[in-house]
């Protein structure tokens, strides 16, 4: 009964996080031309996409804490699939800028809660084990989101703007119901709570710190892009709306694919500083690259390397930045990491939105591609100045 149980609860969790993040995504690659359709200027579209990482980097870390200091995970998991219901109603029934900037807010609030989802998720499993079951959710949320984005242009182009965000209302409603039947044991919440002295002292670990200053980069990016812009400049050269389920494609089907060859193709034969050098200097000069991309076929080129090139560096960077972490200190880091590179997600579209407004969609993209430079650079000289200490060190 117990093996039953415990396959059920593994079972209700990931249809809760799929409905969760598939509901956050549906709407993604249509959502700024829908605002530049309400007469949004890409000043005002960077504020609303850029809002959505505001609230993940207020929230995320007290959330977190709070969920410690309460020892429950499943009301924060409950509240977030509530805040992700309510945005996509919200988006359904209004046409106004406000409302839609109001909505995306809560958006932002909900994947704040994610935190809670993982650690109730990582409690269902013992040891070695945990490991491979953040795999997993992990693989939930990449589909997710895939299949979310897949359908948005389709979606869009049969039912009109509000298609998606009716769909994301249906799928998260119905995540919201189910997430009241996940189980939760009392015993297995009952960890020590984070301490801000604790927190203080991870936060200054240098590597955490470096990382995370390049996840920001990073996050920049693609929120700028991909998550951001990309779908208005395909409108502009010439795409339809259900033409934009290509350039989804073309960048998520190799974002994760990347992940599963990584280890294989790329750190069997080069160190992590190197991996990491290279993808992020792919990744900012193909991103300067989409202004002239003036083909359907140019465009999705461009977008499979760019998807690619950055489904190696998330998954990189998310191992590089607890490694030198000590066990016990392992989730206070991670929830440190998570807070810091929601600034990433808040300042890449907000600056390319200000950009955009005042030079040209193209400018976004030239701010975005020069971050991967400075990322790049950035790696250069901190993986020069560990060779050399590691050289000192051996003398």
């Amino acid at each position: 009964m117990k093996a039953f149980h415990s396959v059920r609860d593994i079972g209700v969790f990931a249809v809760v996080s799929f409905l969760f993040w598939f509901s956050q995504f549906i709407y993604v690659p249509t959502f700024s031309p829908y605002m530049s359709s309400l007469g949004g200027n890409y000043a005002f579209i960077g504020l609303v996409l850029s809002s959505y990482g505001l609230m993940q980097l207020f929230f995320r870390l007290p959330l977190g804490i709070f969920s410690d200091l309460t020892r429950v995970r499943k009301p924060f998991i409950i509240l977030g699939m509530l805040a992700s219901s309510t945005s996509c109603l919200l988006f359904t029934f209004t046409d106004s800028l406000t409302l839609v900037f109001i909505s995306r807010c809560l958006a932002g609030l909900g994947a704040a809660t994610w935190v809670a989802f993982t650690i109730l998720y990582g409690s269902y499993f013992k040891g070695e084990k945990s490991n491979r079951a953040m795999n997993s959710i992990s693989f939930i949320v990449v589909l997710a989101q895939l299949l979310g984005m897949m359908l948005s242009g389709y979606v869009v182009s049969h039912l009109g703007w509000h298609g998606p965000f009716w769909i994301g209302s249906v799928s998260s409603l119905i995540g919201l119901l189910l997430s009241f039947m996940l189980f939760e044991d009392k015993q297995s919440s009952e960890r020590e709570p984070i301490k801000m002295k604790e927190l203080l002292s991870v936060m200054r670990n240098p590597t955490l710190l470096k990382i995370s200053f390049l996840s920001i980069l990073a996050h920049s990016i693609i929120f700028s892009t991909m998550f951001g812009f990309t779908p208005n400049y395909a409108l502009n050269i010439g795409l339809t709306e259900n033409e934009l389920t290509l350039i989804v494609f073309s960048f998520m089907i190799p974002h994760a694919i990347a992940p599963l060859v990584i280890e294989k193709v790329f750190l069997s034969r080069f160190r992590e500083w190197t991996v990491l050098k290279l993808a992020f200097l792919t990744a900012g000069c193909f991103t300067c690259l989409i202004p002239f991309a003036d083909t359907k076929l140019l465009l999705c080129i461009i977008q499979s390397v760019n998807g690619f090139s950055l489904g190696i560096i998330f998954p990189l960077m998310l191992g590089m930045s607890v490694k030198s972490i000590p066990e016990q200190k392992k989730a206070t880091a991670m929830g440190a990491y998570q807070a810091l590179y929601a600034i990433g997600i808040f300042a890449g579209p907000f600056f390319a939105g200000l950009l955009n407004s005042h030079l040209g969609i193209e400018a976004g993209f030239y701010f975005a591609g020069s971050l991967g430079i400075v990322a790049t650079l950035a790696v250069v000289l901190w993986r020069k100045k560990t060779s050399s200490y590691e050289v000192s060190r051996a003398k």
